[in-house]
């Protein structure tokens, strides 16, 4: 319900607006259905908190990149402006492109505008969105799975004991409901509360979400850099969706004499860089190298106070939290009833509380084991304007131990 279905199911009517997950007939999941408001949030802590293009781009050597890109420049002049135009270029380009990328590295911000690259890219397809919260929030979106099975075989001996004291038809769906709405609120709430670690004795008491700070920067720095920031993408925003700030920093890093199209004939250049990452995986490579966003991200992240970084997460559940915590006591409600009509009573008395109690404890058991079962994870391909492909600088995600309790000792 938090993920899918990416796209609104269901008939259309009495829908609050578009970003509301759920309608009389339908449901969108809540992450897709609010992917705008939920990847605002986290543009602002990437842009804000974490990542400056200035110091970023500042890491790049001109003279390096230069010579990177020297040749694709002049391949460009040579189909747009002509085999004359190539060749006069030809000894200059270097040292040219030298003091435009100077200039670049001081003036990025102004030509590259880095909140609306996060934001479109995940925009653009919610996919992106779902898969970030997915893979940083998978210890969470598992506990509360596990936790359900533990939570509500507490609550459940509680509904068993006022089942026998009060055997009535609205015993058992009345406190289904009550098991149901208690354990996911119980469940959410140890998330992310408390947010600052609380010492008891030798123990720290902390949301599980806050206690894998460490853990999950490293993830969160890897998946941005080849999903969201990777080069192929930050290039192609720089000469496409950024086309006109791009061409005015040209013109007056390139005064006249040299002529407009000698202008958009370099801009077509770094378009087919970003285009063709295969081919031109060197440069790839090298501006991903001293860019070193995965990096940047991961240890800022780290540093964090704990509050902040809950909000990388948190928006996924607490925008429709009593939605999810109410949709718990429905389900339960929905579990008594089946448990009421099956009954305990008259002739079959035995063999059907045994097989409500076997079929209960294998679905629980099997909700508790899924997680387990998993392939072995995919190493997504950097994403680029036309595509994906695989590179060479395009490092596997970090093997990373995970927490999956509130308690810990106080030196773990």
């Amino acid at each position: 319900m938090l993920f899918y279905p990416i796209e609104y199911l269901g008939v259309d009517w009495y829908r609050p607006d578009k970003n509301c997950p759920y309608g009389i007939f339908g449901w969108q999941g809540v992450v897709p259905a609010r992917t705008e408001k939920m990847a605002s949030r986290l543009v602002d802590i990437v842009t804000k908190d974490l990542l400056s293009l200035k110091e970023a781009f500042s890491h790049i050597e001109p003279r390096k990149l230069a010579g990177l890109l020297s040749s694709p420049v002049e391949d460009a002049v040579r189909r747009e402006s002509g085999e004359w135009w190539a060749y006069v270029l030809k000894p200059v380009l270097p040292f040219v492109l030298e003091r435009v990328l100077t200039a670049l590295s001081r003036d990025i911000e102004d030509v590259l505008d880095l909140p609306h690259v996060v934001l479109d890219a995940f925009v653009r397809d919610k996919i992106v969105l779902v898969e970030l919260f997915q893979k940083v929030g998978r210890v969470e979106l598992d506990f509360l799975v596990k936790s359900g099975f533990g939570f509500g075989f507490v609550l459940g001996l509680a509904q068993m004991g006022f089942w026998a004291i009060k055997p009535y038809t609205w015993t058992l769906p009345i406190a289904g409901s009550l098991v149901g709405y208690v354990t996911n609120w119980i469940a959410i709430k140890l998330l992310f509360e408390p947010a600052d670690p609380v010492y008891i004795g030798p123990l720290v008491l902390q949301g599980l979400f806050e206690s894998r700070q460490v853990e999950v920067s490293d993830e969160f720095g890897h998946f941005l850099e080849s999903r969201v920031l990777s080069s192929p993408q930050l290039l192609g925003a720089l000469s496409n969706h950024n086309e006109e700030e791009l061409f005015v920093f040209l013109r007056k890093e390139l005064p006249p004499p040299i002529p407009e199209h000698i202008i958009y004939a370099a801009m077509q250049a770094i378009r087919n860089v970003a285009a063709n990452p295969e081919k031109y995986d060197e440069i790839h490579r090298y501006v991903a190298k001293r860019l070193n966003i995965e990096d940047t991200l991961s240890s800022r992240l780290k540093l964090l106070t704990p509050k902040s970084f809950e909000n990388l997460l948190h928006p996924v559940f607490e925008e429709d939290e009593i939605i999810l915590i109410v949709v718990g006591g429905v389900l339960g409600a929905i579990t008594g009833l089946m448990q009421t009509r099956l009954g305990w009573g008259g002739h079959n008395a035995k063999a059907k509380a045994v097989a409500t109690l076997v079929g209960s404890l294998s679905l629980s058991a099997f909700f508790f084991f899924l997680p387990e079962i998993q392939q072995k994870p995919e190493v997504k391909p950097i994403s680029t304007p036309t595509g994906n492909y695989e590179s060479a600088y395009d490092r596997a995600p970090p093997k990373i131990k995970r927490r999956n309790t509130v308690l810990r000792p106080k030196n773990f």
